[in-house]
């Protein structure tokens, strides 16, 4: 059965969401960090064909977003890891429903 969807809008917040999660990559670093906290580098290594650049943009948008917290350890060398908010621990279902689909289906 085909629906008229004329004259109607998405929904802003759903929007939104995608425009987050639809990025390139996110996805992928999302699904690293919930396993837990982890250092730049063990992102790089864990999701290949990334650039360092395009990592770091990515974090960075995940962390203005409230999704990921980086925290830094004064150091020598400073360490520096990357931890889900618990706004971003409440994408676990999201992405493992992702998973799950992307099993059967790809």
């Amino acid at each position: 059965m085909s629906q008229d969807f004329a004259g109607e809008h998405m929904c802003p917040k759903y929007e939104c969401a995608m425009n987050i999660l639809g990025k390139r990559w996110t996805g992928l670093i999302l699904h690293v960090l919930l396993r837990g906290a982890v250092r730049f580098k063990d992102i790089r290594e864990m999701v290949p064909h990334m650039s360092d650049k395009m990592l770091s943009e990515r974090l960075k948008e995940l962390e203005e977003q409230g999704i990921l917290e980086r925290k830094v350890f004064p150091e020598i060398p400073v360490r520096i890891e990357y931890e889900l908010t618990e706004k971003g621990k409440d994408l676990r279902p999201v992405i493992d429903s992702i998973h799950t689909w992307g099993q059967k289906w790809m």
